[in-house]
């Protein structure tokens, strides 16, 4: 079995630096928490310097001394980059790609030529979730909320009602499947099999965006009925193009990654001996790395030559995808800081304690944890490392695959209730023109059913598999 960073994640420190107990360790835990939910809510503070700051709070309340305190947050900090940062570089360029060459426009137009109807609002989740893949959720929103507007627009068609699978399906993608940046935290975080989990989250994934996607936009039409804002939407990528890559290659390029890494796991599953040739030739073009970097050697080839870029043009492209992405590298660097500083203090063992002491299910716990991280800072991905840290002893005896659930379990979690602080709000909120009450009966319902929903598949499947 292949694990991300496993040596890494083997060679953490074992022993507590603080022989601190139980109730000093939860008061350290809550007011490291506290001290980065209100850096982040009440003094608008970046969360790498919220959750850093937050890290050394946690590390001195626990009775830490300072210097092994830092080496603990240094430590995980450059493990977490090392296991994800490459594979979240990866991701963005693909998705880059994929929105300047049109290709994302591409699959839109061909979907929704085929389209109709009571259909419509199934394309759009169709659409939503091959799209948002590759693509973080903020450049997903971007790439698809134009749309969205032209679709109800011109089709007449309630905005809530194609709206909503569109933003299901991105939301559903961004917290439960990788490569995305929190659900490969967490994969590293708890020794998890990514090919695994890929495909249990894609399992989880359907049901959760079917229900709180096409289904519950029925009744948030009723809700909030709003025509779509003409002043919402802005140029297609593909309008300054004078062609495009075809549907087939630019689909072929999305999935190749997906592809990869699910026959591996498949490779793992049914041969099952680390010395067969064939497994670990598998072992090799299913890892994270290689199927990611296969499919923008490939998207170079299939996404940016058909749409007429020129080999000077590749390396700028490379260059401005990388820029935005520097912010959440940070940020799930000092996650995994955190992370690495609540296990150091003994927190993951206290955590396993009570546990064991309280009878809670681990996947229960883990959902639990996050859903509260979600609902202080606003942030899934802040959730989502912190979670994953704290509940990160509970996989030590757990199978291959309860340990990709409980990484599902905290995705699930992470999603929760998006409110006035989280970012994600204001940007669903200003694109659709909805007010903030308009937003919380649409949006916030939509992400809360997701956290459910999911998080109930995820234990039905534990009592399963």
């Amino acid at each position: 079995m292949t694990r991300l960073s496993v040596e890494m994640l083997a060679a953490d420190p074992v022993e507590p630096i603080t022989s601190a107990g139980h109730a000093q360790l939860g008061i350290a835990v809550l007011a490291g928490i506290a001290v980065i939910v209100l850096l982040i809510t009440q003094f608008k503070l970046h969360a790498f310097l919220s959750l850093t700051l937050g890290s050394l709070a946690l590390g001195a309340i626990a009775g830490a001394p300072l210097d092994k305190a830092i080496v603990s947050f240094t430590t995980g900090l450059g493990t977490t980059v090392a296991g994800v940062g490459v594979l979240i570089a990866l991701g963005a360029i693909l998705g880059k790609m994929l929105a300047d060459s049109g290709g994302a426009d591409q699959i839109v137009d061909t979907i929704l030529a085929k389209a109709g109807g009571r259909s419509m609002p199934w394309a759009m989740v169709l659409i939503a979730s091959v799209i948002g893949l590759p693509l973080f959720f903020e450049v997903g929103v971007v790439l698809l909320i134009p749309v969205v507007l032209m679709v109800a627009k011109r089709g007449n068609y309630s905005l809530m009602r194609i709206g909503i699978p569109a933003l299901a399906g991105l939301s559903v993608m961004h917290g439960l499947v990788p490569p995305h940046p929190g659900p490969l935290v967490a994969i590293d975080a708890v020794g998890a099999n990514l090919g695994v989990t890929l495909a249990l989250g894609v399992l989880v994934a359907i049901p959760t965006v079917i229900i709180a996607g096409p289904l519950f936009s029925r009744y948030a039409a009723r809700w909030v009925d709003v025509p779509a804002p003409d002043r919402m939407i802005p140029q297609r990528a593909s309008e300054d193009l004078d062609k495009r890559p075809g549907f087939g290659a630019t689909l072929a390029t999305i999935l190749l990654p997906v592809v990869l890494m699910l026959s591996k796991a498949l490779v793992d599953i049914v041969i099952d001996d680390p010395e067969n040739t064939v497994q670990r030739v598998f072992d090799v073009i299913g890892s994270p790395l290689i199927a990611l970097l296969a499919s923008v050697l490939v998207g170079i080839f299939t996404l940016l030559r058909p749409a007429g870029f020129s080999k000077e043009r590749v390396s700028p492209l490379v260059e401005k995808s990388l820029a935005p992405i520097a912010g959440i590298l940070l940020i799930v660097g000092a996650g995994g800081g955190f992370k690495q500083t609540l296990i150091d203090t003994g927190v993951g063992q206290m955590v396993l304690d009570i546990s064991e002491d309280w009878s809670i299910p681990a996947l229960l716990l883990a959902w639990l944890i996050a859903v509260a991280i979600r609902l202080a800072t606003g942030s899934a991905t802040v959730a989502t490392v912190s979670a994953a840290g704290l509940v990160a002893p509970l996989a030590a005896d757990m199978s291959t695959t309860h340990a990709a659930l409980l990484v599902l379990a905290i995705g699930a979690g992470s999603l929760f209730f998006s409110h006035v602080n989280d970012a994600g709000f204001w940007l669903v909120k200003e694109y659709f023109g909805l007010n903030v009450g308009q937003t919380v009966k649409t949006w916030s319902v939509m992400e809360t059913i997701i956290s459910v929903v999911a998080g109930g598949v995820v234990l039905l499947l534990s009592l399963i598999i």
